[in-house]
């Protein structure tokens, strides 16, 4: 299982996740989701799932297992 799980059809591209991840865990896909926008994919071997990803995103496209 992903340390983070991700909705890549809510991410607007805005960036903000690949700025404040102190890993660099996270880059932008290559693919367009539904909405036309690059979206963001994490590469579950740099990720320590600090979670500062979930509570940036202004999107929601997030969400760190087991902490519901």
């Amino acid at each position: 299982m992903s340390k983070v799980l991700t909705r890549p059809e809510r991410c607007k591209q805005c960036g903000l996740c690949v700025a404040v991840c102190p890993k660099k865990a996270i880059t932008f896909s290559t693919a367009i989701n539904t909405a036309g926008y690059l979206y963001t994919e994490i590469d579950d071997d740099a990720c320590i799932a600090c979670g500062i990803c979930y509570t940036t995103c202004p999107d929601g496209v997030y969400e760190i297992p087991g902490t519901n």
